[in-house]
C-alpha cells in the first residue's frame, strides 16, 4: 500500500511551470500596437509636458520631427518609428502623463457641465439660490440674488434686445465659487 500512496502523492503534485516562455509573435505585434497607440496619444501632449517625462532624447526628437511631418504618410511611418522607440524605454510614466491629461479634461468638462447646470437652476427656480448657498457657504449671497435678477431679466426680452452680458457674468460667477474659492474682489 505504501507505493499506492506514493502514486497518488505524484498526481496531487502540479505539473512544473515553463521557466520563461518567449511571447507570441500575437503579443508581441499586440504590445507594438499598444505602444504605437501610446505614441498617438504623446504627441497631443504639449512640448513642455514632453520634456518632463525622462523619455530618451532620440524619442523626444521622433517625437518634434512628427508634429513637422505633414504628409500622411509621413506620419504613419514616423509613427511606427515612434512605437519602436519606445519599446526601449518605459513606457509607464509616458502612460501616466497621458491618463493625467485625459483625466484633467475630462474633469474640466464636467466641472463647466456642472456650472451650467447651476445657471440653468438660478435662473429658473427661485429656491435653487437657497441651495447654492447651502452648498457653498462662502458665497456673497446678495452679488449671487443681483446676478440672477439681471439673468432673469434679460432672458425675458425678446431676442433682438438680449445681450447675454448677465447670462455670462452668473456663469463667471458660478465658475469662481463652485471650486471652493470664493470670488476675488473687484
Amino acid at each position: 500500500m505504501p507505493a499506492q500512496e506514493q502514486i497518488d502523492e505524484d498526481a496531487a503534485e502540479p505539473a512544473a511551470a515553463p521557466v520563461h516562455e518567449r511571447p507570441s509573435k500575437t503579443r508581441r505585434k499586440a504590445d507594438s500596437h499598444g505602444l504605437q497607440d501610446l505614441g498617438e496619444a504623446v504627441v497631443a501632449l504639449p512640448d513642455e509636458r514632453l520634456a518632463s517625462l525622462g523619455m530618451s532624447e532620440v524619442l523626444l526628437d521622433a517625437i518634434r520631427a512628427y508634429k513637422k511631418t505633414r504628409t500622411w504618410e509621413g506620419k504613419r511611418r514616423q509613427m511606427q518609428y515612434i512605437g519602436k522607440l519606445m519599446r526601449r524605454d518605459d513606457p509607464e510614466p509616458i502612460r501616466q502623463a497621458v491618463t493625467d491629461m485625459q483625466l484633467g479634461r475630462a474633469q474640466d468638462s464636467l466641472s463647466l457641465h456642472q456650472a451650467e447646470r447651476w445657471r440653468a437652476e438660478l435662473i429658473a427656480e427661485d429656491d435653487a439660490a437657497t441651495r447654492w448657498a447651502a452648498e457653498h457657504p462662502r458665497t456673497d449671497l446678495q452679488q449671487l440674488r443681483s446676478l440672477i435678477r439681471a439673468a432673469r431679466k434679460d432672458a425675458s426680452l425678446v431676442p433682438e434686445k438680449r445681450s447675454g452680458r448677465a447670462y455670462r457674468e452668473l456663469f463667471q460667477f458660478i465658475k469662481q465659487h463652485q471650486g471652493g474659492e470664493p470670488a476675488p474682489a473687484a
